[in-house]
């Protein structure tokens, strides 16, 4: 066989993924009231699909389900971004180091060809996804379809930060030359630099975010708790390099 017949998506994953888009892109705001009668309206299914789609967000984070109250978009976090980046840091870096030794060309030239677009774009909607793809593509040869998975998901929880990230200005032009040192370690096939590279890269972005937050007030509701839980996760990491 030739590769493999992806699987159709499901009704539920289909309303997760627009309205992921929606939250992520700011489309529906934190704190949003996702009632299940009016998205089965709006989506023209039944409730259970919606039910189903809402429960999938809320596993990855970015909805809030109260028994009594319903479904929620959740607030974005100085705790959750703390929590988030710690995990992606972990996950991808393993990753990372895993996929560097037997990184075929083709994928180091398709994160060559995804910096290029993201220096190209000008659309902001575009550069979360573009952002993901060259992340995912240096991961790619890690071997390991689970912590694959873990990734996707932890990146689906990032996004909607991910994206007050990028727009940026700044932020972005600093990314991306971050990016380009992480890719030039990759193609040296120098894992402890790539990790190292990475790891720091994390690190910024997660800074900058919980700064975001707590400066320019993009959340409504702040928590105290986002230093302190970043704090004690970056006291239980092992020395970069």
């Amino acid at each position: 066989m030739e590769g493999l017949i992806e699987r159709p998506q499901t009704v539920a994953e289909q309303v997760a993924n627009v309205l992921r888009e929606a939250i992520a892109s700011g489309s529906l705001k934190a704190g949003t009231t996702l009632r299940q009668d009016e998205l089965a309206d709006q989506f023209g299914f039944s409730r259970m699909p919606i039910r189903d789609a809402l429960r999938q967000l809320e596993a990855e984070g970015i909805v809030s389900i109260h028994p009594t109250k319903g479904a929620h978009v959740a607030w974005m976090d100085c705790a959750e971004i703390a929590e988030i980046y710690a995990v992606r840091e972990l996950l991808e870096c393993e990753a990372l180091r895993l996929s560097v030794p037997v990184l075929p060309g083709t994928k180091l030239e398709e994160a060559e060809q995804v910096l290029d677009q993201i220096d190209a774009e000008r659309n902001a909607g575009r550069w979360g996804a573009l952002n993901r793809a060259f992340h995912l593509s240096l991961y790619d040869a890690c071997g390991n379809s689970r912590l694959l998975d873990l990734i996707e998901a932890h990146h689906n929880a990032a996004d909607r930060y991910v994206r007050i990230l990028l727009s940026n200005l700044d932020y972005r032009t600093r990314s991306q030359s971050e990016h380009r040192d992480l890719l030039a370690a990759c193609r040296r096939r120098d894992e402890k630099k790539a990790v190292s590279a990475l790891r720091q890269h994390l690190r910024v972005g997660s800074d900058t975010l919980v700064n975001a937050i707590e400066w320019r007030t993009v959340a409504k509701i702040l928590s105290p708790r986002g230093r302190a839980v970043r704090d004690r996760y970056r006291g239980a990491r092992l020395p970069a390099g």
